[in-house]
């Protein structure tokens, strides 16, 4: 079903590390919605990033797969055998947004495809870039990255219609064998979080903010209430961290006994907030957050709140990473009412393209894209979702496209 060049090679991975060859071969998912028009103008500034950057000594090898609607009106199939294999060979693709259906009973292929390549950690982004109208006074305080757990909890989509078989079962149990009433009406879902999963987050977040001078780390959980879900997470976090990082970690109690509340040379700031104050804390103290550990859904939605400080959730792009694989994509929607118009604003993904050169170690290349993206809008050279702000005329997505293409030969 597909083609793949014979003059790319696969990315492998060893420890954790990515072995990325001269010409890659990277897979692509064009999406629904507006996915087909970002996505290729994603492909399009990579592409002049790296050959800018490198010349004709690196080169991506791209591949087109198909999910989502194109699949279905394609092959009659969301996630076909022949995607799912090619994922599963190759390990490394850039996703446009993908449409999950609510309530039709269809599961996100973007879980699927988490779960297939255990990219257990999401990685979020957000830094106020200058020239976007902001919410905040000063927005320039936001610089922080989410880490959100990404295979466990909620999302793992085990949950059942309130008049199914299963969950009549279930409530049937839970009557019988643990005593607890519950309404015959009642849909059932199951939330999983488990200690491995949490602690392997917790290790990378750490190793992230020692590699990259991060001062903090705060577990984002609802542990007053789900003790044994999201309280097991923050426990299970400050447990792998004082075992296994102590030399490099100070608590927020050391750091006041201790240290008169200033972390010291070295040391990381681990703490914890309960979610709901997590919201109004990134919002009145966002100077305070640097890197936010969360479980799935507390993630999904803390993300999407922190991409509103900046003024503009289209502008983060995300990392889905594992130790064998990663998928990278813009954090918003299908927008389907504006596809085909040539009016979508690309930045998203092809800040998902970013991370995916700064994980394959390509980071001239991805600096090229980062300041053109910075230049561009500094230009007011802006699609119409920042133009309307900026009170200026608004470029269509190819037009932005070329603009930062221009912008990358003259850096």
């Amino acid at each position: 079903m597909y083609h793949f060049p014979e003059d790319g090679e696969k990315i492998e991975f060893k420890d954790g590390k990515w072995i990325v060859p001269d010409k890659p071969i990277i897979l692509y998912i064009e999406g629904d919605g507006i996915g087909p028009e970002i996505t290729h103008s994603a492909i399009q500034v990579i592409n002049k990033a790296v050959e800018k950057a490198y010349g004709s000594k690196k080169e991506i090898k791209w591949v087109e797969v198909l999910a989502g609607n194109k699949a279905v009106n394609t092959v009659g199939d969301r996630f076909p055998k022949e995607t799912q294999e090619a994922l599963l060979n190759y390990r490394v693709v850039l996703k446009g947004p993908m449409e999950t259906p609510i309530g039709k009973g269809w599961k996100s292929v973007n879980v699927a495809i988490r779960l297939m390549l255990d990219l257990y950690a999401n990685i979020r982004p957000v830094k106020y870039i200058e020239g976007i109208e902001s919410p905040l006074k000063d927005p320039k305080k936001v610089n922080m990255i989410i880490f959100r757990e990404n295979t466990d909890d909620l999302y793992r989509g085990i949950e059942y219609p309130y008049d199914s078989t299963e969950a009549t079962k279930i409530r049937d149990f839970i009557r019988r064998e643990l005593n607890i009433d519950i309404e015959n009406d009642t849909g059932i879902g199951i939330k999983i979080i488990s200690k491995y999963k949490t602690q392997r987050i917790t290790r990378l977040a750490i190793k992230y903010a020692l590699q990259n001078s991060r001062k903090r780390i705060t577990i984002m959980h609802k542990g007053n209430v789900m003790k044994y879900t999201e309280g097991a997470f923050r426990d299970w976090a400050y447990e792998t961290a004082l075992n296994e990082y102590k030399e490099s970690i100070v608590t927020e109690e050391e750091l006041n006994t201790k240290y008169n509340g200033k972390i010291p040379d070295g040391k990381i700031l681990l703490n914890d907030r309960i979610a709901d104050n997590m919201f109004q804390q990134i919002i009145i103290k966002p100077e305070d957050y640097d890197i936010i550990l969360a479980p799935n859904v507390n993630g999904d939605y803390i993300s999407d709140a922190a991409g509103a400080l900046i003024g503009n959730i289209g502008l983060l792009g995300g990392a889905n990473v594992g130790d064998n694989g990663g998928m990278f994509e813009a954090v918003h929607g299908t927008a389907p009412k504006y596809a085909g118009k040539n009016i979508a604003n690309p930045t998203g993904i092809i800040k998902g393209g970013e991370l995916m050169l700064r994980f394959m170690g390509w980071d001239k290349a991805a600096d090229l894209i980062e300041n053109s993206i910075n230049e561009a809008i500094k230009q007011k050279k802006v699609t119409q979702d920042i133009a309307r702000f900026m009170n200026v005329q608004a470029l269509g997505t190819k037009e932005f496209t070329d603009v930062l293409i221009s912008i990358i030969d003259t850096l």
